[in-house]
């Protein structure tokens, strides 16, 4: 049988496709690129036209959504919130929220801090997308209240996968000082998890 390859970067939004994996059990066929891919990785193009990661292949059907290929992984585990469970439209709205509202602006933090050449960084753009990060990731703040230690259904789900991923990304773009100190417990949670530990280490060595 042919493993699903997952196409990645370090730290990328892939990991969370990698963690996913990781905490199902899933094998895949995992292909670490450099950063950014379509600078220098040409031979990705004809793979996915989009120069993006994740890349997920499976029996010739190509996914370039981290959040969508992690609703795939995750699909019949405890990972995955069912239809008939009462939190399902709120693990829903999270999987939408993880990229539209959340990794957006963290995004373009990345782009103007690393990505960009020296001379065309824009501080005052960081600044800005900073601000409009903090802004939106109190909703993370809010629904890890009452004691709350996941987002939804009361276990660890992809839901905790695909906004912790944004929540770490922002401590490695040094904007972690805008998150709340639930969220900040909760990330801690997330990131002593066995298989985030091991997603980090294994993008190092594939």
């Amino acid at each position: 049988m042919t493993l699903p390859i997952l196409y990645h970067c370090a730290d990328a939004r892939s990991l969370r496709c990698l963690w996913a994996a990781l905490e199902t059990g899933v094998d895949i066929d995992l292909r670490v690129l450099p950063f950014p891919p379509r600078a220098f990785a040409p031979d990705y193009r004809p793979v996915n036209p989009l120069m993006t990661v994740p890349g997920w292949v499976e029996d010739g059907r190509l996914m370039t959504e981290s959040a969508a290929i992690c609703e795939r992984i995750a699909e019949g585990t405890p990972l995955e919130v069912r239809r008939d469970e009462p939190d399902y439209w709120d693990y829903r709205n999270w999987l939408h929220r993880s990229d539209a509202t959340l990794t957006f602006p963290l995004a373009i933090m990345l782009r103007y801090t690393r990505v960009e050449a020296p001379e065309r960084r824009l501080r005052q753009a960081v600044d800005d997308y900073k601000a409009f990060f903090g802004g939106r990731a109190k909703s993370i703040e809010a629904a890890l209240g009452d004691g709350r230690e996941w987002l939804v259904a009361g276990r660890f789900t992809i839901a905790d996968i695909v906004i912790g991923y944004a929540a770490y990304l922002a401590t490695t773009l040094g904007a972690d000082d805008v998150l709340g100190e639930r969220t900040k417990a909760w990330l801690a949670r997330c990131m002593a998890r066995d298989a985030f530990v091991r997603a980090r280490e294994r993008q190092k060595t594939a």
